[in-house]
């Protein structure tokens, strides 16, 4: 899916968010496209990042949001 919550509204969003879940439940794999990183936080098993191409890293989604920025950007995070 890329960007499937781009053009919708909150409900709207809310409905793939829980699509996403229930195929994940159900041990379905999904790859998602987004920049709304709290909605990948909250979807996802793993979330793999790239920079300008190639792949930048993979974290599990209990890791903070200052190490997906971290990955994303290629800059040492910050301590929580």
């Amino acid at each position: 899916m890329d960007e499937p919550n781009a053009a919708l509204g909150a409900k709207e969003r809310n409905v793939v968010l829980e699509l996403v879940r229930r195929a994940r439940d159900h041990s379905l794999q999904v790859v998602l496209i987004s920049h709304n990183m709290p909605h990948v936080f909250e979807g996802a098993d793993r979330i793999h990042f790239r920079r300008v191409g190639p792949s930048a890293g993979a974290l599990n989604p209990n890791n903070s949001m200052n190490n997906s920025t971290a990955v994303m950007t290629g800059v040492k995070p910050v301590e929580d």
